[in-house]
């Protein structure tokens, strides 16, 4: 096995590897990808724009783990609990790992490990960092689908682990 840095920055590194090219994460061990449920039922979805795609995109909260100075040994539901708050304002009482999946194999060997969120209290504004500029929507879990539907229609993308997320919502706390 020959593998091979092609090129690095600070977040990325795209490595080939027998002649398999593919891009990993140079900042951060892990993702985590948290579905939050409040008590009335209602999941929290963040918005933001994200300049590959050039457009607005509908996710579940999210972050990087390990990515930090000082935080290279985070733990993934401490990560989990951090980008919750920091995105949405929210503390969750109770977080438990249900997955853990890879994002694109054929690109990437980056997975995500979806985290159920319940229990939930606002303590903070939420919004993100100053850098990021995240709108937080809270959506019934049972008029999600019809919701993010729309969503789409109106030209909004949607991020694909939006789906996953909802299947672990479902299987977790029923349709609604």
């Amino acid at each position: 096995m020959t593998r091979k840095v092609l090129a690095e920055t600070r977040y990325l590194r795209l490595v080939d590897d027998d002649g398999w090219t593919f891009v990993e994460r140079a900042n951060a061990r892990a993702v985590v990808v948290i579905v939050p449920l409040t008590a009335e039922r209602r999941l929290l979805f963040v918005e933001q724009y994200r300049v590959p795609l050039g457009r607005n995109v509908i996710e579940f909260p999210a972050g990087l783990v390990g990515d930090e100075a000082g935080r290279e040994k985070e733990a993934l539901i401490d990560a989990a609990r951090r980008e919750l708050l920091e995105e949405t304002g929210f503390e969750a009482a109770t977080l438990s790992l249900v997955s853990t999946s890879a994002t694109s194999p054929g690109l990437t060997n980056e997975l995500v490990r979806f985290v159920l969120a319940s229990d939930l209290t606002k303590i903070g504004k939420g919004g993100g960092t100053p850098a990021e500029d995240i709108r937080v929507h809270e959506v019934a879990l049972r008029e999600a689908r019809a919701w993010l539907t729309e969503r789409e229609h109106q030209g909004t993308l949607l991020a694909a682990k939006v789906f996953a997320g909802l299947y672990f919502a479902h299987e977790a706390w029923g349709p609604g």
